[in-house]
């Protein structure tokens, strides 16, 4: 491990332990993985913003529906491409370690397409297309469905879901915090 220790000051892993849900290995082998996307330019400067195609790489990225909103939702620049902090606090989040809580407020942040703190009928619409992939529903069956989660989740009848609501309905679902993880 004597190379990539050199990365970063004990100050630095000290900083980015209590910032994260991680222990100062674990840090250490995000860097890693971090690395591994641009070899290049992360042993230049640790400091490397990376493309977002770059960071899709990730083979946990790659396959998942949202993966250009994690990015964009992760990315301290609107464009999706990160730094090494950026990365780090989405593996964090992503982490086993990380509380529900923490999981469900980036959830409603990745599902909440327009970004206006609500989750409306045409975020859901595009939450479902995501995760149906090219099997895309009948406009028909879209609505029903949507219908339906507003039926259950919509409690004060606005046709969105505001943060709390979707937090209810996150804390029925007993296998969302194994679904929203990436192992390290």
């Amino acid at each position: 491990m004597g190379g990539s220790q050199s990365v970063f000051t004990e100050q630095e892993l000290t900083d980015y332990q209590e910032l994260t849900y991680f222990t100062k290995k674990e840090i250490l082998h995000v860097f890693k993985r971090f690395q591994q996307l641009n070899p290049d330019a992360v042993t230049k400067d640790k400091n490397a913003k990376l493309g977002k195609d770059e960071i899709l790489e990730l083979p946990e990225l790659k396959v998942n529906p949202f993966r250009d909103r994690i990015c964009q939702v992760f990315s301290s620049s609107k464009d999706g491409n990160m730094t090494f902090e950026d990365f780090l606090d989405m593996m964090s989040v992503f982490s086993d370690n990380a509380p529900k809580n923490v999981k469900v407020e980036y959830a409603f942040r990745i599902y909440d397409f327009d970004e206006d703190d609500m989750i409306s009928s045409k975020d859901l619409k595009e939450v479902v297309d995501k995760l149906t992939g090219e099997q895309q529903l009948p406009e028909e069956d879209m609505q029903q469905l949507i219908d339906n989660i507003f039926e259950e989740a919509d409690l004060d009848d606005d046709d969105s879901l505001s943060f709390a609501e979707f937090e209810h309905v996150i804390s029925k679902a007993p296998d969302f915090v194994n679904s929203f993880r990436i192992r390290l």
